[in-house]
């Protein structure tokens, strides 16, 4: 091509990048390799082939591993974690650092290496992945010279990886897990284990000590036996259906769970957005790495006064895109990771009802072109389901607000894209997004200072940043078993005039339970106290109802919460004497005063940090600012302490709406009387109605209904009941968090029963990019 033609046509000419390097480094290896257990690569096993998905040659061979080598591995990662823990922050943050400068030293080899092993563009691998990769290094490092002495170390982590970014998501998760003090064993996945095995490689360089970092490799039969381990904690990037199949599996098992899962992000253009650059936006946001991005701007809501002219330019964008051979660095979109993806991307692209415009020139073999489809429904599977792959999806709005209806129309809760010149559009809509992410005039910005992660069915847990480290500690104290207190015997009914049986609370007044039962509560002498309701699946519903109802509690100012809560515990602290008796009546002790006196010093200090608990600007590096805000979960159900029966309440109330959630409380099961009769000083306290709801009964019979109700965000449990793993196995369906004692005993009269890690658990971190200027 002559220089005339090229500055004619505008055509790029080929860039290869060579393959020598990466090639022989596996040759080196013998093409063949075996789990790295205790420092070094074990003999290989039984073999699989990995190959290019570009041109279908094989790079090499690797183990599927057995369950001896995920016994031996997680063994290797026992015996190294004390001693790894033990050498201290400060010395673990030199190994870090050793890392990261060693994959910049070798940032060419581990770029090559992941676009022969994944198919996507160098340029991607070469500008994305290893700069974040090596970033997530040098951050945890820190991290690690800074780790907060009351903070521990898990142990040791099971951690599972996707194909579409296999070196960064190894960052993601091995940098923070060293940092903190635990050691790992990974399992990349069975398409693309290679810079896995390259950055066991670099461990060994780097002097890491025997059994920080295994990994072992093969298909989701190795995931399966990784997660049936004797692990500490497990964190998983994948499918949600991989990921709700793991909630179920580690129920009750007491190990810790972060899940990164699907995402189907909306990218909203109003339209008084920069077009143009919208549209270069969008090409990042879907048709990076082939749209195999789980936080791909898969679904677009254009502004209908704009969607023609918009979709306009956008396809003759697409038109110009490049694909073919991925180490070509004038290409765009590489080669789908393998065949059997590339035909489930084209048989749902077939049953489309919707306009299809694709690219025109694609390669022959394991590729498919960039698509846009419109004119689709909300409800239509493609506007719903996660295709994975290089297909945009669109619709169109009317209004901010119906933008905005659209956008959450979806059970995934990852990512989301504005774009509007008008920062008071972008900045009123984006906390309104049910989505972990939310970048403004931008895509796919990431930096490991930064949180990443979802709600709903995009799993929970957080990556980067202080909150994601949060998920690789707990605090330091070592709790004993849970003591199961049955409530008070007796056969003796004092003559009752009137009728003493007590009501729940739901919706801000006092009902009747639904199943029309009710349970004798006796004093220690088995004289009769009163009744106390026992509630059903019902009366669950119907507090639901009423807390989905006072969705305003989440909008008002944390002041105006902060004054509720103290209008409170003024209340309480009026009604403190005749409480204090029935404390004492209802537990045959006598610290009755000393647990409302501190009840309502919980709520002081749940009211101090309704205004203070709040978010932050993370150093990115961004021209602009990368907010953290803290947001509420929703709707708690929580399972209050048996123990204490008016504290443990209190204590678990008063952060839940700090925070700004509404909650549904079941009351301690041998002593409710006491959190009934606290139910009146609501009353009079101005608690909106459906913010706080208090139930009684078996915890063991409505634990279950809590859980799997699909309208509770989260669900807590202090109980003295075994419900932990009903908890987890019903929380599974939507993959809603939930924080549960595992049996384990709580001092709810110490530091124990309050503070910062209550208000984590109510609030979700949400990242909100905001770039500036030119």
């Amino acid at each position: 091509m002559s220089v005339k033609e090229i500055f004619e046509t505008m055509e790029y000419g080929p860039a290869p990048e060579s393959a020598a390097e990466a090639l022989a480094w596996l040759v080196d290896q013998g093409a063949r390799f075996g789990p790295f257990i205790a420092g070094s690569f074990a003999p290989p096993g039984i073999l699989f082939e990995t190959r290019n998905p570009a041109t279908g040659e094989v790079l090499a061979s690797i183990t599927q591993a057995t369950q001896d080598d995920v016994e031996a591995a997680v063994a290797a990662a026992r015996r190294a974690q004390p001693a790894w823990e033990d050498m201290g922050g400060p010395a673990r943050a030199r190994f870090l650092y050793a890392l990261a400068r060693l994959l910049q030293k070798h940032a060419r080899l581990f770029a090559v290496l992941e676009t022969l092993d994944n198919g996507k563009p160098i340029r991607e691998s070469r500008d994305i992945d290893l700069p974040l990769a090596v970033r997530h290094f040098y951050y945890h490092a820190g991290s690690a010279q800074l780790m907060a002495s009351d903070r521990a170390a898990m142990g040791v982590c099971a951690q599972i990886i996707p194909w579409n970014f296999p070196l960064l998501m190894l960052a993601w998760k091995v940098a923070p897990a060293l940092a903190m003090g635990n050691t790992v064993v990974l399992k990349p996945a069975e398409w693309t284990s290679l810079t896995a095995l390259l950055f066991a490689d670099i461990c060994r360089q780097a002097g890491l000590p025997d059994g920080v970092v295994n990994i072992v490799t093969g298909d989701g039969r190795v995931g399966e036996m990784l997660v049936q381990a004797e692990v500490d904690k497990i964190a998983f990037t994948g499918s949600t259906e991989v990921g709700r199949a793991i909630r179920t599996a580690t129920a009750g098992s007491g190990k810790a769970l972060t899940l990164e899962l699907g995402g189907k992000s909306p990218y909203i253009v109003f339209e008084d957005a920069d077009l143009d650059s919208a549209v270069e936006g969008l090409v990042d946001a879907i048709w990076l790495n082939q749209g195999q991005v789980c936080c791909a701007g898969s679904r677009l809501l254009v502004q209908e006064g704009i969607a023609e002219q918009f979709h306009a330019r956008l396809r003759a964008r697409m038109d110009g895109l490049r694909i073919g051979d991925p180490l070509d660095k004038c290409i765009d979109v590489g080669a789908i990771i393998d065949p059997v993806q590339r035909d489930r991307i084209a048989q749902m692209v077939a049953g489309s009802d919707g306009t299809i415009h694709q690219t025109a020139a694609c390669p022959e073999g394991c590729f498919f072109p960039p698509t846009l489809i419109t004119g689709l429904s909300s409800a239509s599977p493609l506007m719903q389901d996660e295709i994975f792959g290089p297909v945009l999806v669109g619709t169109t709005f009317r209004t901010p607000s119906e933008a905005i209806q659209v956008a959450n129309d979806t059970r995934y809760g990852l990512a989301a894209s504005i774009w509007s010149e008008n920062i008071n559009t972008a900045l009123d809509v984006a906390p309104k997004l049910a989505a972990g992410v939310v970048w403004i005039n931008g895509s796919n910005m990431f930096d490991a200072a930064v949180p990443f992660g979802g709600l709903r069915e995009s799993g929970f847990g957080r990556e980067g940043g202080p909150e994601g480290l949060a998920a690789y500690t707990r605090p330091v104290r070592a709790p004993e078993r849970l003591a199961p207190i049955a409530p008070l015997a007796g056969d003796e009914s004092e003559p009752q005039p009137v009728d003493r049986t007590a009501k729940l609370y739901i919706g801000g007044k006092q009902a009747r339970p639904d199943s029309g039962h009710a349970s004798n509560v006796f004093d220690a002498k088995g004289r009769l106290i009163g009744q106390a309701p026992i509630a059903s699946r019902k009366d669950i519903r119907n507090a639901v109802e009423a807390a989905r109802a006072a969705s305003g509690w989440a909008a008002a100012p944390a002041h105006n919460r902060a004054q509720v809560l103290y209008y409170i515990a003024e209340n309480l602290h009026a009604r403190a004497g005749s409480l204090a008796a029935l404390i004492d009546r209802l537990t045959g002790g006598t610290d009755g005063a000393d647990e409302v006196s501190l009840a309502v010093s919980r709520l002081f200090s749940a009211a101090a940090w309704a205004d203070k608990f709040d978010g932050r600007i993370a150093q990115a590096p961004l021209r602009g600012a990368a907010l953290v805000t803290r947001a509420p979960c929703g709707v708690i159900g929580a399972f209050c302490p048996d123990a204490g029966p008016l504290l443990g309440l209190v204590s678990v109330m008063a952060p839940a709406i700090a925070m700004g959630n509404r909650v549904v409380l079941v009351a301690s099961e041998p002593f409710p009387l006491a959190a009934l009769e606290f139910a009146h000083v609501l009353e009079g306290s101005d608690v909106p109605g459906g913010v706080v709801n208090i139930l009684t009964g078996p915890h063991a019979d409505l634990a279950p209904t809590m859980a799997q109700h699909m309208d509770i965000d989260a669900v807590w449990s202090f109980s003295g009941a075994d419900i932990s793993e009903a908890i987890e196995q019903g929380a599974a369906a939507s993959l809603k968090r939930s924080w549960v004692n595992d049996g384990l005993a709580r001092d709810w009269w110490s530091p124990e029963g309050e503070g910062p890690e209550f208000l984590e658990q109510a609030t979700e971190a949400k990242s909100l990019w905001i770039p500036w200027g030119a």
